[in-house]
């Protein structure tokens, strides 16, 4: 039933293969004037992308020609996003380029060492995760003392969460301490009532957007939370990482910052 629904959904990728290919004619003009601080941060070091790869990362904030090696996390072997993928040296995100595919959830890296890469990549991802600071704890853990993150999350006044509240710190604490798994559906109701469907033409009527969403933990479509740059903050501080940078470009909000340990 499950790899039924994913297959179906995955049929969507061949139009998303096509906006890929659109997506540097569009944004050619919209590459981030501020790119190059953050290019700095990745060149020639090894990382790990959580959730990609991104045409983000390739055309606004191109990162991926720069880096020297480049590893990827995914949550299953077959996603909305990427269809069918397995763990392995297949995880091409730039050209003939490929790092190692990771099959596991983005709060539970405990098959990749501590101390071990020199950032960290994240690009629209984060509100897909129920638990996020469960999420920034363990990308932290397999960061090098000194290392950065680039964390890039959708602006809600551009898309279909903009009817929605910012959510809380407090909030994202009692995920953490209560050990929220990511088959919590604790915002479905919220979701349901403000979720801007005029903005989000993929999910369907607001029956199959129901049904999409209850079945969240196989398809891992809805976002759980809403961010902005001042949350943000709040959770880098709880973990004593510090903020390097903030923008908002592309509809996006978009921070760097350094691990200290």
């Amino acid at each position: 039933m499950k790899t039924q629904y994913l297959k179906k959904m995955t049929k969507k990728l061949v139009a998303d293969q096509f906006i890929d290919y659109l997506y540097p004619i569009v944004y050619r003009h919209k590459k981030m004037k501020t790119a190059h601080t953050y290019q700095d941060l990745v060149k020639n070091k090894i990382g790990l992308e959580i959730g990609g790869p991104s045409s983000f990362f390739k055309y606004v904030m191109p990162l991926y020609p720069l880096v020297k090696k480049l590893d990827g996390v995914n949550f299953s072997k077959l996603t909305v996003w990427e269809g069918d993928i397995c763990e392995g040296f297949n995880f091409r995100f730039y050209k003939n380029r490929v790092g190692f595919q990771y099959i596991t959830e983005a709060v539970d890296l405990s098959q990749i060492e501590s101390d071990c890469y020199d950032f960290v990549l994240s690009c629209n991802c984060l509100e897909h995760i129920a638990n996020p600071l469960q999420a920034l704890c363990e990308w932290k853990r397999v960061l090098l003392p000194g290392g950065y993150m680039i964390l890039v999350l959708p602006d809600k006044i551009y898309n279909f969460d903009h009817n929605r509240p910012t959510t809380t710190f407090e909030h994202l604490l009692d995920d953490y301490n209560s050990h929220i798994l990511e088959s919590d559906l604790t915002h479905i109701n919220e979701i349901l009532a403000l979720h801007d469907l005029s903005m989000d033409p993929q999910a369907g009527d607001i029956f199959k957007f129901k049904k999409r969403s209850l079945e969240n933990y196989f398809n891992r479509c809805l976002h759980h939370h809403v961010f902005d740059i001042a949350l943000l903050e709040k959770m880098l501080t709880f973990f004593h990482i510090d903020l390097v940078s903030s923008d908002q470009a592309c509809e996006n909000i978009i921070v760097s910052c350094k691990v200290n340990k």
